[in-house]
This record gives C-alpha cells, structure tokens and sequence, in this order.
C-alpha cells in the first residue's frame, strides 16, 4: 500500500477511533513517522434478483467512498493542527475492515486501532476488528482500550520464559525510553492443580521457595540484555505467583501503556492469540500492545 513505515490507524468516525487517531499521531510524532488514517468499508447488499444477491451500485459505492473521504479529511486537518510537524495522509479501501488492516500492516511499523467502532455491539468488551487484527497483525498492534491517565509514568510488560517474550521486551523498552517512562517489567507464575494432584508418592511435591528463586532468576536474565541497550530506562521487577493476566492488569492500572506478546509458555502453536493476551486485551483500560514475533 506505499505505507513503509508508517504509523497506520483504523478510522471510521466513532469517539474511540479519533481516540486512536490523536493516540497514534502523538506516536508518529515521537516516531518521527508520517501518519495514515485508513478507513475501509465492504459495500452492502442490494437485494435479491431472479433468486441471486445483487451487489449495489458503483454510484453507491462512490457515494460512500466521498462521505468516507471527507470524514477523513476533517480528522487530517485537525491532527495536523495539532501537530503542525506531522505528515498526514489518508486511504479509502473497498475491503473488509480487519482484512485492509492486517494487509497494511505488512508495511506499517505500528498499527492502532480502537476497542470498539461504528457498529459494535454494546455488549461486547472488544470488537471482533480489534480482536482479528491483533490475532494477526505482521507488526506491532496497539488497541485503544482507553485513554491512560495523565500521571502515568510507566510503561507494564509481561514476561516469561519463552522466546517470544523477547520482541514484546523490545517493544516495551523502547517505548519506555522513548517516552522517558519506567519500565515495570510483571512476571507472574504459579503451580497447576495438575502438577501438584500428578504427583505420587515417591515423587517429590514441587518446592514453592525453589521454583520462585528459579522463576526470578529467569526474569533477571530476560532482562539483563535489554538493560544494556536502555541504559536510560528504570527497570522495576515484579514477580508475583498468580494469574498472569490478572497480574498484568492490575499492575497496568495507572500505566501510559501495556504491552504484551503474541503467545508465551504452554500456548499452542495452532492457538488465534494467547489466553494471556486476550485476557489481557479485554481487561485493561489503557492502551494494550501486541507484539508478535
């Protein structure tokens, strides 16, 4: 789509998407990269003909591509307005809305998007787009979920053993450093009724004061490389035995953001998005980042 590097955001018009639109140009900005709005929209059903659907008209088409264009354009002058620094730009897409956002995101650097659009469902926690396009994103993806507090001066990731932790690491030092933020770096753990209940008699019952000395040296080496490369960023450790995702929420409360990976520890490699992420994503009211491997 032309958007290499781009910070991209998913547009439609609704409160949260101008949230994520004045969310991600703020990011373009302390980025340095320009900003598209992308809005996209499949055309309704005519009706039916001779027992076939029928497709509408290309002037309805183009009557709603206009209205989108101009939607959008409203939204380019006031982001520009506010960052008089930022490249602006704009798309309309005849294409389902996750689909043009998972296909732009092979291009994007960062791609946003908010909770819920037009058209969402009241009951509903998160949007099925918001959902579709974290699962499958090819770059980073940060869903609004709220706007964080004003006071917020730490950026919360989650962390275990397992190699994919390592780009959410990444991202969130980053992110951290580029913000001027402290890093509180959550790695929750805990025995399951399985491992304990699977024990006999001559197997020994898993050693609590052990297994936490092994899961806090775990963390500390995960950590140690990127303390390294982010000299400038204060690191706090927390490790809790508990629900991970629980963990991640609670210490994300007065976060300016919440990253976490795409899948950790004993996910299935089959799996649409990790327990923890989905939990995660449908719990938090601050921003959550996404980030795959």
């Amino acid at each position: 789509m032309g958007n290499t590097g781009a910070v991209m955001v998913g547009y439609d018009g609704s409160t949260m998407s101008q949230t994520a639109a004045h969310w991600a140009a703020r990011e373009a900005v302390a980025r340095g990269l320009p900003l598209v709005l992308a809005h996209a929209f499949t055309p309704p059903i005519g009706g039916f003909s001779d027992g076939y659907i029928s497709s509408v008209g290309a002037d309805v088409v183009a009557t709603m591509q206009e209205s989108a264009d101009a939607s959008l354009l409203e939204m380019v002058a006031a982001l520009a307005a506010a960052h008089p620094q930022l490249d602006v730009r704009h798309q309309v897409l005849v294409a389902s809305p996750s689909a043009a956002l998972i296909e732009a995101s092979n291009d994007a650097t960062l791609l946003v998007v908010g909770s819920r659009g037009l058209g969402g469902f009241r009951g509903l926690i998160l949007g099925s787009v918001g959902v579709q396009v974290a699962t499958h994103s090819q770059c980073p993806t940060v869903v609004l979920r709220g706007e964080p507090s004003p006071s917020a001066d730490c950026v919360v990731v989650g962390i275990d053993n397992s190699p994919l932790s390592a780009p959410a690491l990444e991202f969130a030092f980053d992110f951290a450093s580029r913000h001027g933020l402290r890093l509180l770096a959550v790695h929750a753990w805990d025995i399951s009724t399985h491992d304990v209940l699977g024990t006999t008699a001559t197997m020994p019952v898993p050693n609590l004061q052990e297994l936490g000395a092994d899961e806090e040296r775990m963390a500390s080496e995960a950590l140690a490389g990127f303390r390294g490369s982010y000299p400038d960023v204060d690191v706090e450790e927390h490790l809790i035995k508990g629900n991970t995702a629980k963990a991640i929420v609670e210490a994300g409360k007065n976060a300016a953001l919440i990253v976490v990976g795409s899948r950790g520890r004993g996910e299935l490699a089959g799996a649409v998005l990790g327990s923890v992420s989905q939990s995660v994503l449908h719990k938090a009211k601050i921003p959550v980042a996404v980030v795959h491997r």
